[in-house]
């Protein structure tokens, strides 16, 4: 119940401050099946828009690096509300991944940003392993996502735009046994190539 109190609010408060449209909703998972929720990141508070974009549906998980769930007071308290948890970098956070992968396993959908950081040009990051590696073992698709900012960065009352693309089947992200680093370079490129096409047929003009 907490959470969708919360999540309408957050709806109707980022509708207001930021014009926010949202496409492909449709490709979306809605039996149950878990899921991984890739998108691109350029600002701090781009989880906010993408749990609002999706809206209905279990709760998911949403990985963040440790340092976010500490942006400031209010965002802790969301974050923690919809789900996010913290991963602390270079310390080999293997039990948080861990979890993630049964979560998904069992149902669940996980957002994570594959870059693993912020873009500071706008343009896609190098992507970190991850995202793949949590496909992988649990067995199911990649939802690419593609944030666009009017303005190519987050400001006040600046249009966004939250598209969500085909997903990447689970078939086509399995790794292997050994975790085949061919493979996982032709997955993070098969990413790279829908974020691009996402970009291509919703950028603003």
């Amino acid at each position: 119940m907490v959470y969708g109190i919360v999540l309408a609010g957050a709806w109707l408060v980022w509708h207001l401050v930021f014009p926010i449209k949202v496409v492909g909703r449709e490709n979306l998972p809605r039996d149950g099946r878990g899921f991984v929720l890739a998108p691109n990141h350029l600002s701090a508070i781009d989880p906010v828009f993408v749990v609002i974009a999706r809206f209905w549906g279990k709760k998911m998980l949403v990985m963040a690096k440790e340092e976010v769930m500490h942006v400031n007071p209010f965002f802790t308290w969301f974050f923690h509300q919809v789900g996010v948890f913290g991963v602390t970098r270079g310390r080999g956070d293997t039990s948080a991944v861990d979890n993630a992968i049964e979560e998904v396993k069992n149902g669940r959908g996980l957002l994570i940003f594959p870059e693993g950081t912020r873009s500071k040009t706008g343009e896609p990051g190098k992507l970190k392993s991850g995202a793949f590696v949590v496909a992988s073992a649990a067995g199911v698709d990649i939802v690419p996502c593609r944030i666009i900012y009017r303005h190519g960065h987050m400001r006040l009352f600046s249009r966004v735009r939250i598209c969500f693309g085909e997903p990447i089947p689970a078939e086509k992200l399995f790794l292997g046994e050994h975790k085949s680093a061919a493979k996982l370079r032709e997955n993070k490129q098969l990413l790279l190539d829908a974020w691009q096409k996402l970009y291509e047929e919703n950028r603003f003009e």
